[in-house]
């Protein structure tokens, strides 16, 4: 690194420290000129980080790094007891895409109960799952059929998609359960894998009618 880019760098890394528009340009400025030694200050920055946009570009400046320096420092962020240092690593995590973070995504991950974590475990996983192990995910994933609002069943929704049809054998089991919330959503999820261009709430409508019906809307 030149003198002139120590400087700049030194002069991003006090940025970060500033309004969010400063924070955003000081995070730019890093990811531009990649410097091992700050991983670890963008990594703690992601945990803190109130702004959308700067945690966004936070992640982008940390996929300018090698995998082989990031991965293991945000696999170590998954053990945090704050919420968003989770979250935002694997989200950081999905956007590397580095199977060797498979092994720690993990069901405590998957079924966190913070739904912003749980959301940001969902899409890594399916992501960095191995060929081979869709279906053992799609369980665990089947597992949170029903949580939360409409955004956090979206997620679900995309994410169980993403992993084609072996989720078919586990949609069929919940859209037999006893909570009307797991069927609806796993009838849902089931129309949107067959029809992608129905669109979620149209899904989430035609299941409350099949519900309410009684039946399962299964065919055959």
């Amino acid at each position: 690194m030149t003198p002139e880019e120590d400087t700049n760098t030194t002069r991003a890394l006090q940025g970060l420290e500033g309004g969010s528009s400063a924070r955003l340009q000081a995070v730019l400025a890093l990811g531009t000129t990649p410097d091992p030694r700050f991983i670890g200050k963008l990594i703690e920055r992601c945990a803190i980080e109130p702004d959308f946009y700067v945690r966004d570009m936070l992640t982008w400046a940390l996929t300018r790094h090698p995998a082989s320096m990031t991965v293991p420092k945000l696999i170590d962020e998954l053990r945090s007891e704050r919420a968003q240092a989770r979250s935002q690593a694997l989200h950081t995590l999905s956007k590397i895409g580095d199977r060797q973070a498979w092994p720690a995504i993990t069901r405590a991950l998957l079924t966190d109960a913070d739904d912003e974590v749980a959301r940001s475990a969902w899409r890594a996983a399916v992501v960095l799952v191995p060929e081979g192990e869709e279906s053992e995910l799609a369980a665990v994933l089947a597992t949170q059929l029903g949580r939360g609002e409409r955004e956090t069943h979206m997620s679900l929704s995309r994410a169980l998609i993403a992993l084609g049809e072996v989720i078919m054998p586990t949609l069929r089991a919940a859209m037999t359960d006893p909570d009307p919330r797991v069927r609806q959503h796993a009838i849902a999820t089931e129309r949107l894998l067959r029809d992608p261009d129905a669109g979620f709430e149209f899904a989430i409508e035609e299941a409350k009618r099949v519900v309410a019906l009684g039946t399962t809307g299964q065919e055959g």
